[in-house]
């Protein structure tokens, strides 16, 4: 059973930066590793992914150029550096794990994280 556990999320200005970590068990390096986000309100929403092996990268509009995805295999974690922090950007994110390749929609995560919270003050 794959766990995914979040954390590095907190209160920051507009423009400043944090960086997201997700630590995992139970095995995960043959999954795509994705970032979601869900503000109050509204729908949970894809933000990145990354294939197993790090050479796809996948990002929405939103946040590409802001934000980086990246895994480190060997240590089971995974990472969402965001630069450039919005207002806009204030939500809960999950970590998420997927057998597919792509993640970009909800409906394909096989695993989800219990989420971390992010705010931006303007």
């Amino acid at each position: 059973q794959v766990r995914l556990v979040e954390s590095g999320g907190g209160l920051v200005q507009a423009g400043g930066s944090l960086r997201l970590s997700c630590a995992a068990s139970g095995g995960t390096s043959e999954y795509t590793i994705g970032w979601f986000r869900q503000a109050p309100g509204k729908e949970r929403e894809f933000v990145a992914s990354i294939t197993w092996n790090g050479g796809g990268t996948y990002y929405a509009e939103s946040v590409s150029g802001r934000f980086t995805i990246s895994r480190d295999n060997a240590k089971n974690t995974f990472y969402l550096q965001m630069n450039s922090l919005k207002p806009e950007d204030t939500a809960v994110y999950y970590c998420a794990a997927s057998g597919a390749y792509r993640m970009s929609t909800p409906w394909v995560v096989g695993f989800w994280g219990q989420g971390t919270q992010v705010t931006v003050s303007s």
